[in-house]
């Protein structure tokens, strides 16, 4: 078990129950009197003057209880607010806005317990293992290559008719072009210790490129397993920490898992572009558009892989359709969110596709930088 992603998904929850004062039961029995926190005088089931529950439970069962909430953040808002959010995200984000909130969870809370949720699950998703080039697949090309080649030889030793001849030593042609492309995959792949067409390779590949494009005096050499590097620029150090690709991606999932929420700052400056002209609107509005959007990103990102990792051909069906559904979505919430008219929204959602691609080149650029760079 991933015991970090574990402590990450409790985290949340306490992160999210903090963030939201938890509401009580409405048949939960209650102790007239005195406040025992602040000394208010209470009548009702919550203290006016501080907000905590008049009756203080003391149990093992509520303890179980206050975990479960602060976990799973269960209640009944998460119900009210999860349909909303996938059938119509733009009237739940106008009604954040407007100030009808306490039937909804605080578009905060659902966006961080959803990224602990997601890095949780995917931490325990089946990853295929990429193909790589066996040293038994060499050898048994090499004898088939031999083989065919003692046959061209038999073939001229009886004086086979040149048509035979040229024809069986067209296969040994093709079988030894098959080989040297086999050597030369798995010579690359030993070389640096990183398997062909993997991210290590192409970050090993970018970082090298940079190191010996951008500083005159940075340098990465592949020497059998190690990665050395000279110079002070950023290539070479990336270039450097890839001798371990272990480790390597270790941190990136690391970075990723503690700086996800810089796709939240990155993103508001771009939405707001979009009401420049148009009054009304504040940040505070676009950053709850933001969270629910990123939220819901989340969950269809969650649902592609968990269906791609449980089958092949339902992960056919389900990832085309959660492609298709980003920016159905993002329509869908910019219009109802904002009011907007069809063609208004529409627009703005193709221009709001775009920025989200430079976002998450900043992002990624970002990542590399706090993972690998430092």
């Amino acid at each position: 078990m991933d015991i970090e992603g574990a402590g990450g998904v409790v985290t949340g929850g306490l992160i999210a129950g903090a963030i939201e004062r938890p509401t009580g039961k409405a048949g939960e029995d209650h102790a007239p009197g005195a406040c025992s926190d602040c000394g208010a005088p209470t009548s009702g089931n919550f203290c006016a003057n501080c907000g905590q529950p008049t009756h203080v439970h003391r149990t093992l069962l509520h303890l179980g209880e206050e975990l479960l909430h602060g976990v799973m953040h269960f209640d009944a808002r998460i119900w009210r607010t999860l349909p909303l959010l996938w059938l119509n995200p733009g009237k739940l984000t106008r009604e954040w806005v407007e100030g009808r909130r306490t039937r909804y969870v605080s578009p905060l809370a659902i966006f961080l317990f959803t990224l602990f949720v997601m890095f949780f699950a995917l931490s325990f998703a089946p990853h295929k293992e990429e193909a790589s080039v066996q040293p038994a697949e060499i050898a048994e090309q090499r004898t088939v290559v031999e083989a065919a080649q003692q046959t061209v030889n038999e073939l001229r030793a009886d004086n086979a008719q040149p048509q035979a001849i040229q024809a069986a030593q067209m296969i040994v042609d093709q079988r030894r072009e098959q080989l040297v492309k086999l050597e030369a995959e798995m010579r690359d792949g030993r070389a640096d210790g990183l398997k062909p067409g993997s991210w290590q390779a192409s970050l090993k590949d970018m970082a090298t490129g940079d190191a010996e494009d951008g500083q005159p005096h940075a340098k990465a050499t592949v020497m059998g397993q190690a990665v050395k590097a000279e110079g002070h620029g950023l290539g070479a150090t990336i270039a450097k920490k890839l001798q371990n690709p272990d480790l390597a991606l270790y941190k990136l999932q690391q970075t990723l898992y503690k700086f996800a929420f810089l796709l939240v700052p990155l993103s508001i400056p771009f939405v707001a572009l979009l009401f420049l002209w148009k009054r009304g609107f504040t940040l505070y509005d676009h950053g709850v558009f933001v969270l629910y959007s990123l939220t819901f990103m989340a969950m269809l990102l969650m649902l592609m892989v968990v269906s791609a990792s449980l089958s092949g051909w339902l992960g056919g069906i389900v990832i085309p359709l959660g492609l298709l559904a980003v920016p159905v979505h993002m329509f869908a919430q910019m219009k109802g969110a904002y009011s907007l008219g069809v063609f208004s929204a529409l627009w703005r959602t193709t221009a709001l596709l775009v920025f989200c691609n430079i976002v998450i080149g900043l992002f990624v650029t970002a990542i590399i930088y706090l993972g690998l760079g430092h």
